[in-house]
Formats: structure tokens, C-alpha cells, sequence
């Protein structure tokens, strides 16, 4: 590992703010789907298909740029991003499995992939540097959250001042792995995160959202849950 990539994982691992206590937040009365490998394909058809490069457009990703790939999985929007930012950007790439982090660290590592470290986050929790990147994308993860409201309490922490929060998901009920636009952009209003635009991901049923922290981060307990929906 170079001194560069050793300084950036150095400054992943660290900067984060206290805990909020996890009993203050509210549940989400909805399904949860259960997580699943990212390798739905293969990365080669979601290559051909342009899903990365119309996500990283859509996103406005620019080298230079610091950016969280969340729930990364097997790495493939990890991977397009490291090269996308370049050797002046910085990807974290986060994952809540143990074993499925330990794999990616080790493709990270046989790619030579120096712009980019791995760490391990908690369900609720991604764990972020403070005000550390510019974009932090969600991708086909957030139906898989058990408890969206804390977890996007503490993720809107980790966004930059102008910072984004890229989602891309599927429209379709979230107990088979989808999540309807409508019930998240309410979510993610919930914690102050406020809808900028959203397109269809063309060849699929599946959209993308941009969200910006707009709005003051709401204590905990002052959280309104949406209504609920079993989706």
C-alpha cells in the first residue's frame, strides 16, 4: 500500500462524530428486503447495458472528486468510480458483511486500486468521516435497510457542504427489492434530505435520485416516521 492510499485510510476510519442513542429513532413500519449479492449479473451486461456510466453522468462525478460507494458489495460501482476520480479522488467503499468487505479489500488491493479504501459499517449506521465527500451513492441497498431513519441520520453526516446523495433503485415493491420513489423520498425528507431531480435508468425498471441536505437535521426523537406502508 502506497503512503497516499495508507493516509486516506487512516482519515476513513477516523473523524466520525458521536453515536446517537439507537433507541431514539424510529422504525420504519414496512417490509425490509433481505440482502442479497450484488452480482444480480454480470458486470460485464450492466457494462452493456451503460448502467455505471449513465449513474456516474447522472451524478456528476468529476476527478478530484471524494465519493462513498455504500452497501458496495462485489465492488462494480467501486471499481468505476476509482477510476473516474482519479488519482486526486478518493473512494470509500463500505459494506455491512464481514466476508463480502474481506473480498472486496482483496480485489481493491489485485487491482492496485490506491484511491480507494474498504471499511466495514454497522446496518444502522454507515459509519462516515464527517464532511468528507462530495457525492455518497446508494445503489440497489437502501430496500435492504432495516432502519432507514437512523441510518440516514447519521449518513447525511458524512456529506460535504454542496454534497449529494445518489440513489439508485427500482420500482417495484420493497419486498422484492425495489423501493417506491414516493416512500423514499419521504424517507430521506424525514432527516432533512431533500429531493433535487430524479431520471429513469434506462433498460431497466429501475431510477436514479439526487438529494441534497437542505433542511436542519432533526434530533432523533423529533423524527415524523411515514405512514406506513407495506410494500
Amino acid at each position: 500500500m502506497s503512503i497516499r492510499a495508507a493516509a486516506w485510510l487512516l482519515l476513513a476510519l477516523t473523524g466520525c462524530k458521536a453515536d446517537a442513542p439507537q433507541s431514539t429513532f424510529p422504525r420504519a413500519d414496512r417490509d425490509v428486503a433481505s440482502i442479497v449479492s450484488d452480482s444480480f449479473s454480470t458486470e460485464d451486461a450492466r457494462d452493456r447495458l451503460g448502467e455505471a456510466e449513465a449513474v456516474i453522468a447522472f451524478a456528476g462525478i468529476k476527478p478530484g472528486m471524494s465519493v462513498a460507494d455504500i452497501g458496495a458489495g462485489e465492488g462494480y460501482y467501486t471499481v468505476r468510480l476509482s477510476r473516474v476520480v482519479g488519482g486526486k479522488g478518493r473512494v470509500l467503499a463500505q459494506d455491512i458483511v464481514p466476508e463480502t468487505r474481506d473480498r472486496l479489500a482483496i480485489r481493491v488491493q489485485r487491482e492496485g486500486l490506491d484511491n480507494v479504501a474498504v471499511r466495514l459499517g454497522l446496518s444502522d449506521d454507515p459509519k462516515l468521516p464527517t464532511a468528507s465527500f462530495d457525492r455518497i451513492f446508494l445503489v440497489h441497498m437502501y430496500h435492504e435497510v432495516e432502519q432507514p431513519y437512523a441510518f440516514l441520520w447519521h449518513l447525511r453526516d458524512g456529506l460535504k457542504p454542496g454534497g449529494l446523495v445518489v440513489v439508485v433503485d427500482a420500482r417495484r415493491p420493497v419486498r422484492q427489492h425495489g423501493m417506491p420513489p414516493e416512500l423514499l423520498t419521504c424517507e430521506f425528507a424525514s432527516v432533512g434530505l431533500t429531493k433535487l431531480r430524479d431520471q429513469a435508468l434506462a433498460g431497466s425498471d429501475a431510477y436514479m435520485v439526487l438529494y441534497a441536505a437542505t433542511e436542519a437535521r432533526p434530533a432523533p426523537g423529533a423524527i415524523k416516521p411515514c405512514a406506513a406502508a407495506r410494500t
